[in-house]
């Protein structure tokens, strides 16, 4: 059976960089963990880095961190749906909010729950996914401060989660005078004014991140130390907090070209038979991993470099070794990185062991 990784000493490391990164620019942040799908044993881990928030966009995976951690508080970063207004109020101390309806919703049922939910009003800045636009911001306050069993935590924005719109120091300025808009019209305090995701850290270490944003909320750049804008892992992060590990089931030399009658795979595809291979000889490894385990194979990339993919059905994928630097052998494990999304696919399969390391 095919597994996934997770090295406790290099997210240990991660944790720590952004820890001390945050609370050198006297910023807080919270974990996003929902990469992590709810596994007990990774959250576990990751609830002993730091429990004052965390963040997640599954109700059942914060329903999971209430039961292994129920003083942290946990946030719920995308509007909710109706039919889980109930369990929002339950499980996540705070939610994300776009609608007025939904944030009544939510008020009446932190009535019948005795709670004062949190809410946070997402604005919208340019990437058009989530956020209220500015013109219909004061309106929407209005009506919002009225609402019983609802406290206004603080005011969000979404940058490059749909659209690819990258922040800037502009833009994150004009979040920060919507928050002085709100505060000078209602006479409100707006607690919190969170900037953004893993995408914001490399304007953070640059120092042109304005003063007025005081929150982020981290998940990729913690599990791999990415910089969103070099496209690269950011000087002092760790990039190999996850590994997926796969056994060769086979070893064999064969044509590097297929013969016979060629139509469509199941996958769709449909091979090019280049001629001038004819006469190769490819060997090859198979391992016990295929589409059904991780739906798709170009995020993976071996860590042995020599090694080339050939191609993946439902259950296998096929590995060129021909220039491999080293002598596999069936038995033999094939290692690779994945990058975030590749990662999310992995943990959200039920057929890939997942480890602590």
């Amino acid at each position: 059976m095919a597994y996934f990784t997770l090295n406790k000493a290099s997210l240990t490391h991660n944790y720590r960089f952004l820890q001390q990164l945050f609370n050198k620019e006297g910023m807080t942040w919270a974990p996003v963990l929902k990469l992590l799908c709810g596994h007990e044993k990774y959250l576990e881990f990751v609830l002993l880095l730091g429990d004052e928030q965390v963040c997640d966009a599954r109700l059942s995976n914060l329903k999971t961190i209430k039961k292994l951690k129920p003083s942290v508080e946990t946030i719920y970063i995308k509007p909710p749906a109706k039919r889980s207004i109930k369990n929002i109020v339950k499980y996540a101390d705070v939610s994300f909010n776009t609608e007025y309806t939904t944030i009544k919703w939510l008020s009446e049922e932190a009535g019948r729950q005795n709670k004062i939910h949190r809410v946070i009003i997402m604005i919208e800045l340019g990437d058009l996914r989530e956020g209220i636009m500015g013109d219909h911001l004061m309106d929407f306050y209005e009506k919002v401060f009225e609402l019983p069993n609802i406290k206004v935590a603080g005011i969000g924005t979404n940058l490059n989660c749909l659209s690819g719109v990258m922040p800037s120091k502009d833009k994150l300025i004009q979040l920060c005078l919507y928050e002085q808009l709100i505060e000078a019209k209602f006479n409100r305090k707006i607690e919190g004014v969170t900037g953004g995701s893993s995408v914001m850290v490399p304007l953070l270490i640059k120092g042109i991140v304005p003063e007025g944003i005081n929150h982020f909320r981290v998940g990729e750049t913690l599990f791999f130390g990415t910089d969103l804008f070099e496209n690269n892992t950011i000087e002092g992060m760790k990039d190999d907090v996850f590994t997926l590990h796969s056994e060769i089931i086979e070893i064999t030399e064969k044509p590097s070209v297929p013969y016979g009658k060629l139509d469509k795979n199941p996958s769709g595809e449909l091979f090019e038979i280049d001629e001038t291979k004819f006469t190769e000889i490819q060997k090859r490894a198979i391992l016990d991993i295929g589409l059904l385990d991780i739906s798709k194979v170009d995020f993976l990339k071996p860590i042995n470099t020599s090694l080339n993919f050939v191609g993946a059905s439902s259950d296998m994928l096929i590995i060129d070794i021909t220039n491999a630097n080293r002598a596999y052998k069936v038995g033999d494990i094939i290692s690779f990185r994945t990058d975030y999304m590749g990662a999310l696919r992995v943990m959200n399969s039920e057929y890939i062991g997942k480890r602590l390391i």
